[in-house]
Formats: C-alpha cells, sequence, structure tokens
C-alpha cells in the first residue's frame, strides 16, 4: 500500500528524476501489470499528490485509428488502474483538431469504454472553459487561453512512441500539444519556444509512455505501425523524450525541442539521470524518420508566402482545411486500411 501522507517533489527534484524502461508483450493482463512496474521504478507517487484530482491526457490525435498513432486503451486503462486507489477523482481529456473531431476518437479507439467501466468524466477541452494566461516573459505564448480543468488538477500526461514531422518525435513535452486551443496550428513557426511556454504552464507531473505499438515514417498521421512492446515512465520530461529518442535511433540532443526544454528546466538530457528497468539496447530498432507529406509540405510553402496571414487567420481556413481532410481520406483508402490489415494480420 502506498503511503498517502506522501508530498509530491518539487520542480527541481522532476528535473533530474529517473526514467524507466520497461519491455512487455501483448497481452491485457501483462501491459496492466508492466504499466504499474513502469510507474513504480519511476516512483510516481512521489509526484502525485495523495487524492488529488488528476487530469490524464492520451494521445487522441487521429480518426484513421492507424495502430500507434494514438493511445491503446490497455495502457490508459492500466494507468488509471495503478492510480485509482491513491488518487483522487481522474478526468480523461484531449482536444479536437482542426481536421479531428475527437469525440469521434474517443468512442472509436475505445477510451469511451474505459471511461464508462471505470467511472472517469470524458472532458474534451475545445467545449470546456478556459482560463486567459498573460506574461510578457514568455518566449512565443505570451497571451494564451488555457483549459479552465489543467488549472485544477495535476496533469499526467500519456505519450506514444512515435515520428513527427515537425519535431522529430512526438512525445511527452509534445503531447500538450493538445492543450491550447483549436487554431494552435499558428504556433507551427515556433513550435520549439511555445512547446517550452506550454509545458511551464500547465507543468506536467509525471508521464507513462506507450510503446507498444510505435509508429515510424511520416507521423504523426500518416507513418506505418511498429511493434515494440515497450513502456517508459517518468517525472523528468526531457528525460523520457530521451529515452524515447535512443530507441528510435535518433540523438537527442540533436532535437531542438529536446535542448529547448531542458534549457528552461523541463527535464534533463543523457547523463543527468538514472535510466531503470530494461537497457535501451535491448529494445532499441532504428524507425524511419519522418518526411513532411503532402499536408504538412504544403502548410510550409503557405506560412513562407504572402498569402500565410489571409489562408490560416481568417475563414478563409476551411478550405485548406477540408482539402487536407480530403488528402487523408484518400491516403487512408490507399494505404491506411492496408497497414492496419498487415499490422493485425502479422501481430
Amino acid at each position: 500500500m502506498l503511503d498517502k501522507t506522501t508530498r509530491p517533489r518539487d520542480a527541481v527534484q522532476r528535473t533530474a528524476a529517473t526514467v524507466a524502461l520497461v519491455r512487455t508483450a501483448p497481452q491485457r493482463e501483462r501491459v496492466f501489470e508492466d504499466v504499474q512496474r513502469a510507474m513504480e521504478l519511476a516512483h510516481w507517487h512521489d509526484y502525485i499528490t495523495a487524492g488529488a484530482e488528476i487530469a490524464l491526457k492520451p494521445n487522441l490525435g487521429w480518426d484513421k485509428l492507424i495502430p500507434g498513432a494514438i493511445s491503446a486503451p490497455w495502457v490508459v486503462e492500466g494507468v488509471i488502474i495503478a492510480l485509482k486507489d491513491y488518487a483522487g477523482k481522474l478526468f480523461m481529456v484531449e482536444s479536437n483538431q482542426v481536421v479531428v473531431n475527437v469525440e469521434k476518437v474517443f468512442r472509436l479507439s475505445g477510451m469511451a469504454d474505459i471511461c464508462r467501466r471505470h467511472n472517469i468524466p470524458w472532458v474534451n477541452m475545445s467545449r470546456g472553459q478556459f482560463v486567459r494566461m498573460r506574461d510578457p516573459e514568455r518566449l512565443v505564448l505570451k497571451d494564451v487561453h488555457l483549459p479552465e480543468i489543467l488549472t485544477r488538477t495535476e496533469l499526467i500526461t500519456l505519450p506514444l512512441l512515435k515520428t513527427h514531422n515537425k519535431t522529430t518525435l512526438s512525445g511527452a513535452i509534445k503531447n500538450q500539444w493538445g492543450c491550447l486551443e483549436t487554431l494552435r496550428h499558428n504556433f507551427h513557426p515556433v513550435l520549439p519556444e511555445a512547446l517550452v511556454d506550454l509545458n511551464t504552464l500547465v507543468r506536467p507531473r509525471f508521464a507513462v509512455m506507450d510503446g507498444t505499438v510505435g509508429l515510424e515514417g511520416d507521423g504523426p498521421k500518416s507513418g506505418r505501425p511498429k511493434e515494440m512492446n515497450v513502456i517508459l515512465a517518468s517525472a523528468n520530461l526531457v528525460g523520457i523524450d530521451s529515452v524515447a529518442a535512443r530507441i528510435m535511433g535518433f540523438d537527442p540532443s540533436a532535437v531542438h525541442h529536446l535542448t529547448l526544454c531542458a534549457q528552461h528546466g523541463l527535464g534533463s538530457l543523457p547523463g543527468r539521470f538514472a535510466l531503470t528497468g530494461d537497457p535501451v539496447e535491448s529494445v532499441a530498432q532504428p524507425f524511419v524518420p519522418a518526411a513532411h507529406n503532402a499536408v504538412s509540405g504544403l502548410e510550409m510553402i503557405l506560412r513562407q508566402s504572402f498569402v500565410e496571414r489571409l489562408i490560416f487567420k481568417t475563414p478563409l481556413l476551411w478550405i485548406p482545411a477540408w482539402g487536407a481532410r480530403r488528402y487523408y481520406d484518400l491516403w487512408d483508402w490507399r494505404v491506411g486500411r492496408k497497414l492496419r490489415r498487415e499490422f493485425f494480420a502479422r501481430s
């Protein structure tokens, strides 16, 4: 039984917190056990206040259900099981995207069933109340609105082991992107700096990374699933992403937002924290890095053109948004359904 009088460690201690890496297997009960083992190895109860209300932030950013592109129900449920006798009320939170209705993903992914089974309220942060946060000293998010629920809960982020065409990998730091309002894509040109500000504002207490199935290639949406069977956990956001990068074959020190976040006290790079559990070498598999697909590539071109403001900051945004959605529908018809079929045939 955990000692419920334990107080969470401060931000300085979290900066150098241990990262746990645990190998697992594709069986539901085994995943539950290994999620709890990873969390214990990373001393999760040292960073979460006993009895506190907790917001769980999975990655539900895609409705095509490509394995590895969104959070797996087993890992999320494993975290809930580990928390339920220690924490207070739990919430599951996520947000819409310009081209994704998260309510649809919530249902199709099985997360709605998990919330019903464990009596956990679902909060679509795009539809909730927001609180204005102003600070001229921030790097780029000097005047933003954040979901009100994140101002009164302790945040546990549940990221994925996947590539990303703008940040190399989508991990514990990038997973908070959905905590901004729907038009957050306008911060893409200053993404590393925005991630520093955002994570400073919402300050996740702990991260559990779902590496049961990774995503390589053109992530975050049009990549290819890669069975990995690993779970990572830590209160050290830069640390857990650094270990994930090494597993994927990337150099953490070459990932701009990781080095920038480390400089601003959001965690530490390898050499400044302990790694426990299984060694990286036992699970490492090179991932195909992400390139810009047609949608991301066109966005980058338009953002450097004279029509940038007209396209992205007026109601004309519906035109490229409609086009992006049609592109992904076609991609899923031509590629995505084949990837799903092949993955489940061999897994």
